[in-house]
């Protein structure tokens, strides 16, 4: 488990510490519920699942941050938020994400914290997850991050393959952070400073089935087109011939 060195009242808890005998006080009477958490990112985000529209797991990205260990779980204790004292504590969530190791390089796109909500009654904690993401999702996205929505509900966004697939089902309501990939587009193609982010951080390496979506947008806000960043030849591979002639010489 990681405390955070300046509030201690936050923690980051890792697969391994639900199952020690020794539980941290955050952690009392919701145990079974980060358990089910864990055993939601194995069985269905590192899945195949049938209405999904394409295939490869739910989510690409979960088994290797599960593998690395840089799968963190959060928890926000209390039957009732404040969405004022939430927005603050993802706030503190969102700094100790940047802070936490890699901070930087491809590895950096595997680390995840998820803020769970355990206590907050079904009949409002959709609500209230549905409601900070869309308050909180243009700062995050301005600063190159992600934060995403799950509950049991499950929220109404379509997956990008299926229209009538919901994927971001989770069986306990929570917030992910992560980071932006390049992949991200269909989630920002909407709203223009979105976009002009995604252009800033992608717009030379947009993946190829996404450009004509990406230059659309960009032509419809009124942004730079992206330009792909050039392709470095490779040098000529020595025919076989070639080498058997080199070695006879």
């Amino acid at each position: 488990m990681l405390i955070h060195p300046e509030q201690p009242a936050c923690v980051l808890v890792e697969q391994f510490d639900l199952t020690t005998e020794a539980v941290h006080p955050l952690l009392e009477g919701v145990e079974e519920k980060l358990l089910s958490v864990l055993r939601w990112a194995r069985e269905y985000l590192c899945r195949p699942h049938p209405e999904l529209g394409r295939k490869g797991p739910v989510c690409p990205f979960a088994q290797a941050s599960l593998d690395r260990g840089m799968f963190y779980l959060a928890v926000h204790r209390g039957e009732t938020v404040e969405p004022g004292a939430l927005d603050e504590l993802l706030m503190t969530y969102r700094d100790w994400f940047r802070q936490l190791p890699p901070t930087s390089g491809p590895a950096a796109q595997f680390k995840t914290i998820l803020l769970t909500l355990p206590d907050v009654p079904q009949t409002e904690a959709n609500a209230v997850v549905d409601a900070t993401q869309e308050r909180l999702k243009p700062q995050y996205v301005a600063e190159g991050l992600m934060i995403g929505e799950f509950h049991s509900g499950p929220p109404d966004k379509a997956g990008l393959w299926n229209l009538d697939f919901r994927p971001l089902y989770s069986p306990v309501p929570l917030l992910a952070i992560r980071h932006m990939v390049s992949s991200d587009f269909p989630f920002l193609a909407d709203d223009p400073g979105s976009v002009a982010t995604y252009l800033r951080l992608f717009g030379a390496n947009t993946p190829p089935a996404l450009r004509s979506r990406v230059a659309a947008a960009a032509n419809e806000f009124g942004l730079p087109a992206p330009h792909p960043a050039p392709v470095t030849p490779r040098p000529p591979v020595p025919q076989l011939a070639d080498q058997q002639g080199a070695a006879a010489s």
